[in-house]
């Protein structure tokens, strides 16, 4: 009789550890999740960039007197360029200021774009539809990549905030990530003055 209780508590105890293990490789898997999908943002915010200098450079040919833009476009990337992130330590903080950077350089670049409408010559130039166009494209990709950032990041948070699992993620010490956030103001559409 006594050894039908001690296999009993062992196979408890068993199934408790098989599980504490699963749960805690279920967050590391999650978290890997995450540093996935933010490589995939900084990836296509990085993409964007390269593009940049060429479009900047096709608008100065037609533009040249509009300078101080171009020169908005330059310094926004710079800026946003020398920001990183590591998926390990995205803190709201951290992620608003890498945001506002990035969205500083989607402002510049919208200007850069309006730009155009007072050249013709510029508009029917073939790079610069190019330009314009894989531009269009990365800002569809930085969306999507937030997007599936901020699924990544939902599926970990909902995991280790559900009982019994937060028992285990509060003894190992898996914490609540940061949401990728609109930028502030970016509810309001930009005015474009010539």
């Amino acid at each position: 009789m006594k050894n039908k209780g001690l296999w009993i508590t062992l196979a408890v105890v068993a199934v408790v550890v098989v599980w504490g293990i699963s749960k805690y490789n279920g967050f590391v898997g999650r978290s890997e999740k995450i540093e996935n999908a933010w490589s995939q943002v900084e990836n296509q915010y990085q993409r964007r960039s390269d593009l940049i200098p060429n479009l900047v450079n096709t608008v100065k040919g037609y533009a040249a007197h509009e300078q101080t833009t171009l020169d908005q476009v330059v310094e926004a990337r710079a800026k946003a360029t020398q920001m990183t992130l590591a998926a390990d330590n995205l803190t709201p903080e951290k992620l608003a200021a890498y945001n506002k950077a990035q969205g500083e350089v989607g402002s510049a670049l919208g200007r850069l774009l309006a730009i155009s409408e007072s050249y013709p010559e510029l508009k029917a130039n073939q790079n610069f539809l190019e330009l314009q166009a894989q531009l269009e494209g990365c800002e569809n990709r930085i969306a999507v990549a937030r997007k599936d950032f901020n699924d990544a990041v939902r599926s970990y948070n909902v995991g280790i905030k559900r009982f019994p699992a937060n028992v285990v993620a509060s003894m190992f010490g898996f914490e609540a990530k940061a949401y990728f956030e609109a930028a502030e103001g970016s509810e309001v559409a930009p005015k474009v003055e010539f």
